[in-house]
C-alpha cells in the first residue's frame, strides 16, 4: 500500500540506494515463483534496513518471519565482522529458496536458518541481541516482543513491520479480525513501554523503529 502519492513514493525509491545485483535476483525470483511476493521487503525498504543496520554495527541479530530471505540479507550488511544473524520461518517450503540465496551471499557463514515455531526457537537461542526483526503472523507480536524484550542489550533496537496494517489500525475494527486486533495492542503496547523511545515510520505498510534504554 502507498502512503505517499506513488509518483512522490518513485521518486524517493529513484532517489535512495540502488538494490545491489543479488538482492535484485532474489527479488525478481520471489515475485515470479513465490506466493504473496507483497511480503518481500523490497528495494526501497531493504535499503532501509540496510543502512539502520549499518548505523548500529550489531553483533546479534534476531530476524522472527525469513520469507525468501531479502530482508536477512539486508540486515547483515550491517554485522561487525563476528557478528551472526538468527533467522526463524516456519515455511518448511520456502528453506531451500533461503539457503540458495544465503549461500551465494558474502554473509553466508553469519546466517544461522531456523525452521519452525519462534515462539518455541528463541528461549533456546542463548545470546541477547543488538538488533531484532519482527515481520511474521501478527496475532503473535505481542508475544514476541514479551519474549524478546529481556533479551536485548542496552541501546538494542527493534524494527516491527506491518504496523499500519494497510491502514486498517483507524478503521473500525471488526472484532473476528485477530491480526488488526493484535496490532492495535502491539502499537499501544510499544508506544507505552517505558523501557523504550518509539517512532513510526509511514514506509510501505508501517516500519516501527524503538530503542531500549
Amino acid at each position: 500500500m502507498h502512503f505517499l502519492p506513488e509518483a512522490i513514493d518513485d521518486y524517493i525509491v529513484e532517489h535512495s540506494a540502488k538494490e545491489p545485483e543479488l538482492l535484485a535476483k532474489l527479488n525478481r525470483e520471489t515475485n515470479q515463483k513465490v506466493l504473496q511476493p507483497r511480503m518481500l521487503s523490497g528495494h526501497y525498504q531493504g535499503r532501509v534496513l540496510s543502512l539502520l543496520s549499518k548505523m548500529k554495527s550489531p553483533k546479534s541479530i534476531l530476524e522472527i518471519g525469513t520469507y525468501t530471505g531479502y530482508s536477512a540479507l539486508c540486515l547483515a550488511e550491517g554485522l561487525v565482522e563476528d557478528g551472526l544473524l538468527h533467522t526463524i520461518d516456519i515455511n518448511e517450503e520456502l528453506v531451500d529458496f533461503q539457503k540458495k540465496y544465503f549461500e551465494a551471499s558474502v554473509y553466508k557463514e553469519q546466517i544461522k536458518q531456523y525452521l519452525g515455531d519462534a515462539l518455541e526457537i528463541i528461549p533456546t537461542i542463548g545470546e541477547k541481541f543488538d538488533l531484532v526483526f519482527i515481520d511474521a503472523d501478527k496475532p503473535n507480536y505481542p508475544a514476541y516482543y514479551e519474549m524478546i524484550i529481556g533479551k536485548m542489550n542496552k541501546g538494542g533496537v527493534i524494527l516491527s513491520d506491518n504496523v499500519l496494517w494497510s491502514g486498517k489500525v483507524i478503521e473500525t475494527l471488526n472484532e473476528e479480525d485477530e491480526s488488526t486486533k493484535m496490532l492495535l495492542k502491539y502499537n499501544e503496547l510499544l508506544a507505552n513501554d517505558e523501557r523504550l523511545e518509539t517512532v513510526i515510520l509511514p514506509i510501505r505498510d508501517g516500519l516501527t523503529l524503538s530503542r531500549v534504554k
